[in-house]
């Protein structure tokens, strides 16, 4: 039976990711650096720590994956503050609220700093919903390491089977599997190179996966 409902942040919630993407290119213009298009969609789903410490080896640059973070959190910060575009994406406040009032248990799994996270849920009032937030950030592993599900999967107080994932990267889809977990897929407008052929059902729209849709994709799964 489904019970719970794992959430990724950035591409399923919230689209940051074009803030993100600026902020990122700024710092690598701070530190002098240029990253190809495929290195840089390779980055999705990944903490910022672990997306600098690839950087700091690749480029082999004299600087600590800590000096890059603080870089790329300030110009985040900045922009975070001073775009009013920033918009939840269309149709997910409706689904978390069916999935909060049919009774399911959320629990937000995102690579994003708590930091960032709070400041979104915040923004847009979410915190009602959700009984937990996890930041891979704080955690040893990033995504595509399942740590992050897994510890979800505990918080939420049910077991593996009886938890869905929804992630819009190949990292998260693939971290989502890796814990035993059932995957949608989120291909949205704003997903761009990823891949979701490990994930058990692939959505481009929210009513794709309102309550009574997913149950039953879920039962035919498990059944």
């Amino acid at each position: 039976m489904l019970k719970a409902v794992l959430f990724d942040m950035d591409g399923v919630i919230v689209n940051t990711e074009p803030l993100h993407r600026k902020a990122y290119h700024l710092m690598f213009k701070d530190v002098n650096i240029s990253v190809p298009e495929p290195l840089y969609a390779s980055f999705t789903g990944q903490s910022t720590k672990a997306i600098c410490e690839t950087l700091v080896e690749h480029f082999n640059l004299p600087l600590s994956p800590q000096t890059l973070i603080g870089l790329k959190r300030d110009h985040f910060k900045h922009l975070f503050e001073n775009d009013d575009a920033l918009t939840l994406l269309p149709g997910v406040l409706e689904l978390i609220e069916e999935y909060y009032n049919n009774g399911l248990t959320l629990v937000l799994a995102s690579s994003a700093s708590m930091e960032n996270i709070n400041n979104i849920f915040e923004r847009f009032n979410l915190n009602q919903y959700f009984v937990a937030k996890l930041s891979g950030a704080d955690l040893k592993a990033s995504k595509p390491h399942p740590e992050i599900f897994e510890k979800a999967a505990y918080v939420s107080g049910h077991k593996l089977h009886e938890c869905i994932v929804i992630e819009d990267s190949t990292n998260g889809v693939k971290a989502a599997k890796d814990a035993g977990i059932f995957c949608v897929g989120y291909d949205s407008l704003h997903s761009h190179d990823q891949d979701y052929s490990l994930a058990d059902i692939v959505v481009n729209d929210f009513k794709s996966i309102s309550y009574p849709k997913i149950l039953q994709h879920f039962t035919a799964l498990i059944t």
